[in-house]
C-alpha cells in the first residue's frame, strides 16, 4: 500500500461504528504514522474497544491522537493507550508534511 513511501493514516470513525481502525491495521505497513482525529480519538482511550489492538501494534507504528477531538467529546483527562502522542491542529498539518502520504479510512 506505501510503496517504500511513509504514509499517515487517519481514522475518524469509532470503533464502535466501524471497523475502520481494523482495516487500517491489517494494511498499513510497519513504521507507518496511525493519526486518529474525529470519532476515531475513542479507539486510543485505555481499555477502550480498539485500545487492545492498538497497543498490540505499538511497536509497529507511530500512534497520534487529535488533542481538539479528545477535548470537544469530553475525553479530557481520560487515560490514553501507552505511545499515543497527542496533537494538536499545527501538529496534524507538521504530520501531513512530514509523511510522503496521507491515507483516510472512511
Amino acid at each position: 500500500m506505501s510503496n517504500g513511501r511513509k504514509v499517515l493514516h487517519t481514522v475518524n470513525k469509532s470503533p464502535f461504528e466501524r471497523n475502520s481502525l481494523d482495516s487500517c491495521l491489517r494494511l498499513a505497513v510497519k513504521g507507518s504514522g496511525i493519526l486518529l482525529l474525529e470519532d476515531g480519538v475513542y479507539a486510543a482511550l485505555k481499555d477502550s474497544e480498539g485500545s487492545q489492538t492498538l497497543s498490540s501494534h505499538s511497536g509497529d507504528f507511530s500512534l497520534y491522537v487529535l488533542g481538539p477531538d479528545i477535548e470537544a467529546r469530553g475525553l479530557a483527562g481520560k487515560p490514553l493507550i501507552e505511545g499515543c502522542d497527542v496533537v494538536d491542529y499545527s501538529g496534524f498539518v507538521d504530520l501531513a508534511a512530514e509523511y510522503d502520504t496521507v491515507q483516510s479510512w472512511l
